[in-house]
Formats: structure tokens, sequence, C-alpha cells
């Protein structure tokens, strides 16, 4: 059997950005994301195998595409993704930050050329999301929380945004259910330490029934 832990291509674990005082994990929040993630992989399985078939034929590069994220108490992990762009996407990135669409630290482009047809379908349903199902189940992300931001942006953080790292990140959030890559740096921040500091299980699921029309409006997503 294949070890989460094993997943080729995970980045190593490097030394943890300083962050505030980490938040306790409620007790219920790994149960519901256990359960959820394992009925939900038994469900979706001949939608990853169609997606993973999707983006091998759509061009050279690997199926999955995983990146260096910052996660809780400020630990660098490898976010898992189908990889919705051309190989050379990070090569290119640099060249593009000017043409941000998004305002704050945080790089979004409506047009943004790196991203192939196959991977502007998967990100208008947000399906190139779904192997952070994964991530889930290793422990190192919750299917509710903030968004796990890059390394570079969190080096550029505001002292009030490291509050975002005292939780466990999320594949979904008050952000996502909001209007995505319309709401700006700040106002994302705001949502973020709202849930940080009033973490329940009601939150979590009003967020995840949120999320359904979230992705159906496709508001934000680009």
């Amino acid at each position: 059997m294949l070890s989460l832990a094993h997943l080729p291509g995970f980045p190593a674990a490097k030394t943890p950005v300083p962050s505030p005082s980490l938040r306790p994990v409620p007790a219920w929040k790994r149960p519901l994301d256990t359960a959820l993630v394992l009925l939900g992989l038994t469900a979706t399985w001949p939608l990853f195998l169609a997606i993973a078939i999707a983006v091998r034929l759509s061009g050279p590069g690997p199926v999955f595409f995983v990146q260096t994220r910052i996660g809780r108490g400020g630990r660098p992990f490898g976010m898992i993704k189908f990889r919705s762009m051309h190989a050379d996407a990070e090569a290119r990135r640099a060249a593009l930050l000017a043409a941000s669409d998004r305002e704050g630290l945080c790089f979004k482009s409506r047009h943004d050329p790196r991203i192939t047809p196959v991977g502007r379908i998967l990100r208008r349903l947000s399906l190139d999301e779904l192997p952070q199902l994964f991530n889930v189940l290793r422990g190192e992300m919750s299917l509710v929380g903030p968004r796990p931001a890059l390394p570079e942006e969190v080096a550029a953080y505001p002292q009030t945004a490291l509050e975002r790292l005292t939780v466990l990140p999320g594949i979904t959030g008050l952000w996502q259910v909001s209007g995505r890559a319309e709401v700006g740096f700040d106002e994302m921040v705001r949502m973020d330490l709202t849930y940080a500091r009033d973490n329940r299980l009601t939150r979590d699921l009003a967020i995840l029934a949120r999320t359904f029309r979230a992705v159906v409006s496709g508001r934000g997503a680009y």
C-alpha cells in the first residue's frame, strides 16, 4: 500500500516560520475530517482517474503539482493539486506578479497564460483541489480553515496576519465561500481571524454546505 508519507514530490519539512501561540485543534475536527474524506475518496475515485487522464493528455508534465505551503505553526508542507498549468509555470510566475488581478499580497490573474485549457475547467469547478484530501488525511490540513499561503507571502505578512497560522489550514473556508479571488487580502485576513477565534462545529458544517454553492457559481475561481 502506498504510504501518504511517501507520496512522490512532497518537499522535506523545513524550519517553521515564527507565529503566535497555536490554538488547540478541537476534539471533533480530526474525526469529522477523516470520516468525510474517506467517504469522499470512496465516492470520487472514478473522477480522480478521469481527471488524472485528462491532465496527462493536456501536455508535458506530471499529473500532480506539489507546492510548498505554510501550515499550522508556520510549518512548511507539500500541498498537492492536480496540475492545471504548463510545466514551466513556476519559472514564469515572477514575470506575471505585476499583472495580479487581486488586491494585496496573494497573486491571482484572471487570464494567466500559464494555465492549460484542461486546467481552466478544473479551476472553474475547483477540481484541481481534490488531491488535498490526502493532505487532510496526513493531518497537514483540515477540510475547513484558512487557505495555506506560499512562504514568500507569509514572509511579507503584517504581524496581525500571522494569526492565520495558529489553526490548521483548510481546503475551504470563509474566504472561499465569500468570493475567493474577488476578496482582497485584508478582508481575507479578517475572515480567517474571525474563524480562528471562534472555531465551532456548526461553523465548519455551515461552511462545507456553502462550499457546494460557491463551487457551482464559480465566483472568484481563476
